[in-house]
């Protein structure tokens, strides 16, 4: 199920505030990002071969994984109309075929004169931070809103 839309505008955004999103990671979802990367490397696809690695059994990419911090800011915080400025990504530990990678994205600093928006950023496996960095993304204003975001499903915030 994809996340729903939601809407937010640079007046919108505040310090501390945080969106999460979760996904069950099925074999399906990895074979699909190989197929349309280009990455075929064995410990993503073949349990015979993951088998032999340290992690003993087939890993996601861990550019998927950053993948899911793209479906928060795109759809929800801050959604529709945000423009991916940069990222960081630190790997902390695999994420295997069916874990729950729970995805936080935190506003940490606004810069008002650029509308520009800093985002701590953090993926989870049953407690155990498997991802972490910062985003920056520019946020338009409610002025400047593309209303074709708002007929694709977002809603505006009052």
């Amino acid at each position: 199920m994809l996340p729903e839309l939601r809407v937010l505008y640079f007046e919108d955004l505040e310090v501390g505030l945080s969106e999460t999103l979760t996904k069950v990671i099925a074999s399906s979802d990895v074979v699909g990002f190989a197929e349309i990367t280009g990455d075929r490397n064995p410990i993503h696809l073949s349990e015979h071969f993951a088998a032999r690695t340290p992690f003993g059994t087939r890993i996601a990419h861990g550019l998927y994984t950053a993948g899911l911090i793209s479906a928060v800011l795109g759809t929800r915080l801050p959604g529709p109309g945000a423009v991916y400025i940069s990222q960081t990504l630190n790997f902390r530990a695999p994420v295997r075929i069916g874990d729950t990678v729970e995805v936080t994205v935190t506003v940490a600093e606004l810069v008002p004169e650029r509308r520009r928006a800093r985002l701590t950023c953090t993926c989870s496996v049953a407690g155990e931070v498997v991802l972490d960095g910062e985003a920056l993304v520019k946020v338009p204003k409610k002025e400047e809103a593309d209303p074709l975001a708002i007929r694709m499903g977002g809603r505006p915030t009052a």
